[in-house]
């Protein structure tokens, strides 16, 4: 494998090698995989040898139509069948949003998802990229977003919620006022890929306002919260006329028959999923707390399946991940490709505690082993730090990796600056084989919950939440037309959403696994609410619903008109 791992990474127009592909260069078996962001607790073992024992029916036979297998899925998830289309994989929904529905512009924060940015570039579209500062954690500020918008003109608002690389959370209520502001746009997208791995929020979608708003589509992945990427199934929910524009462009045979046969499943295992969430918010507490022992290593605060991490100044990504993988054969995600990142940052993704002792002990060997071995060498002495711009280069070289002091002071003092936000964790002392570089006091930012702070797990600061609620009152105002009205929107769009026909919502609300999740403690006793600051405990398991313990997607139920 160490002879091939480059040209592995530069053959491949992904921005990883598949497994298969390492599985071949290597002994027959794949490395451990901090890259691919999927669920390691779902399946169960006994639904993967269900699907082992029907794999010559399941391969040899034509699956049902996407109709079924989404009426399957929606009668699970308590959704409209009208209001949903299946595709295979979100990255074929996000196509044909594209195509059909996005015209001239779309204004994206980066770094995120890379098709949010290449997809519409690649159909001659105008990409607006909202950048997220690193200064600021990367928490994304919807009124400076919305402001943005406006000022570019665009006529279509992508959000991701959490973010991808970085995990930043916005609270369901943010994400409303930001479709209330826009309401005029073509099209808005939340992509909630990686909302069932959050726990800031109990009920944190906003599908059941989406259903009701004339130009807003939820973007939902199935692969990575249920394990199973190669199956390549994910959804999107929207009111009956955006969805039924998709789906009718989908082909009938778009879903394989791994994804029915995963589906039909479903109904029975409500329970191990939602126990392989919690399992999942542990070890991300886990996975932060040993992370950030390490020197120079800064871990940002994430509400995904993965945490963002920034290497130690002069570490080079693409050196650390070949290391990793050649030396430890441990595959982690290098993000210099994705816009608005650098080679100086990872992704990695939450694992069970065993494998994240692995990456710790590989990590520290290739960051601070031996001056000859170690991948971060000594600043100031003309070493081959290199981040691509010189400015940065020499504004390193002349500090010592310390940027200029003061910086971050003055730019708060400014007029009209937002108030700082929460900083990610960053390590405490560096090792003797690093230069010490000065720590600047933070200011003191607003927390969003009462001031009542829980007890901390021993050896873990753990990091603060980068998802505090925007105040009110900036919003951006629509372009004005005749009469006083948003200009290119007809006067009815100033009305509440008009329902839907045939479409009844209840007042019961809750995502899968969220309503329905029992506290679990992590290390030291803590749970992730104890930790980000949370005194009320989640709600207690509601009563089983007679379909398999699962609850209602996206916090809705209809009743169907005749």
């Amino acid at each position: 494998m160490a002879g091939n791992v480059t040209s592995l990474f530069r053959g491949t127009a992904a921005h990883s090698p598949s497994m298969a592909a390492l599985t071949r260069e290597g002994d027959g078996a794949g490395p451990v995989d901090f890259c691919i962001p999927c669920n390691p607790y779902f399946p169960t073992p006994a639904m993967f040898d269900e699907l082992a024992g029907r794999l010559r029916e399941i391969i040899t036979y034509y699956p049902s139509s996407a109709d079924t297998i989404t009426s399957e899925l929606c009668s699970l998830l308590q959704l409209p069948p009208q209001c949903v289309a299946m595709g295979n994989g979100s990255t074929e929904l996000i196509t044909w949003i594209d195509h059909l529905l996005v015209r001239e512009s779309l204004a994206i924060p980066v770094p995120t998802f890379g098709r949010w940015t290449d997809q519409p570039m690649e159909t001659g579209k105008r990409v607006d990229m909202f950048p997220l500062q690193e200064s600021n954690g990367f928490a994304l500020d919807l009124a400076a977003y919305a402001k943005f918008i406006r000022s570019r003109g665009t006529k279509v608002a992508v959000i991701c919620n959490p973010n991808n690389p970085d995990g930043g959370f916005l609270p369901r209520q943010s994400v409303i006022q930001f479709m209330d502001a826009l309401a005029d746009l073509d099209l808005i997208v939340i992509d909630e890929s990686f909302l069932e791995f959050a726990d800031a929020e109990s009920e944190p979608s906003v599908v059941e306002d989406a259903v009701m708003r004339p130009n807003v589509i939820v973007l939902r992945s199935l692969g990575k919260n249920f394990g199973l990427h190669g199956i390549r199934f994910g959804y999107m929910v929207a009111n009956p006329s955006l969805a039924g524009k998709v789906r009718s462009m989908l082909p009938k045979w778009n879903l394989n028959s791994f994804a029915e046969t995963v589906v039909f499943m479903l109904k029975n295992h409500g329970k191990e999923y939602m126990e392989s969430l919690h399992m999942v918010r542990r070890d991300r507490l886990d996975m932060a707390r040993q992370l950030s022992a390490l020197p120079g290593l800064t871990i940002y605060p994430s509400q995904g399946n993965f945490l963002f991490v920034r290497l130690p100044v002069g570490a080079e990504g693409t050196v650390v991940r070949d290391r990793l993988l050649t030396e430890h054969r441990i595959l982690v995600r290098e993000c210099g490709n994705k816009v608005g990142s650098s080679s100086r940052f990872l992704r990695l993704v939450v694992r069970p505690q065993t494998d994240v002792r692995r990456l710790v002990a590989g990590l520290e060997q290739v960051l601070y082993g031996s001056k000859k071995e170690t991948a971060v060498p000594e600043l100031g002495n003309g070493t081959g730090y290199g981040s691509g711009t010189a400015m940065v280069d020499r504004l390193v070289g002349s500090t010592n990796g310390a940027g200029v002091q003061g910086l971050a002071a003055q730019a708060n003092a400014w007029p009209g600056q937002p108030a700082p936000v929460p900083q990610p964790v960053a390590a405490a002392a560096p090792q003797p084989s690093l230069p010490s570089v000065p720590q600047q006091p933070r200011p003191a930012a607003a927390s969003p919950y009462p001031a009542q702070q829980p007890a901390q797990a021993p050896g873990y600061s753990a990091p603060q939440p980068a998802y505090s609620s925007p105040q009110p009152a900036s919003w951006p105002a629509a372009p004005q037309g005749p009469g006083g009205m948003p200009a290119q929107m007809p006067p009815a769009a100033m009305q509440a959403p008009a329902q839907s026909p045939g479409l009844q919502p209840a007042a019961q609300t809750g995502m899968p696994g969220m309503a329905g999740a029992a506290s679990m403690g992590a290390q030291g006793g803590l749970t992730a609410a104890q930790v980000r600051g949370r005194t009320q405990p989640e709600p207690p398991p509601p009563q089983s619903s007679g379909n398999g313990g699962w609850g209602a997607v996206g916090a809705m139920l209809y009743n169907q008109a005749g």
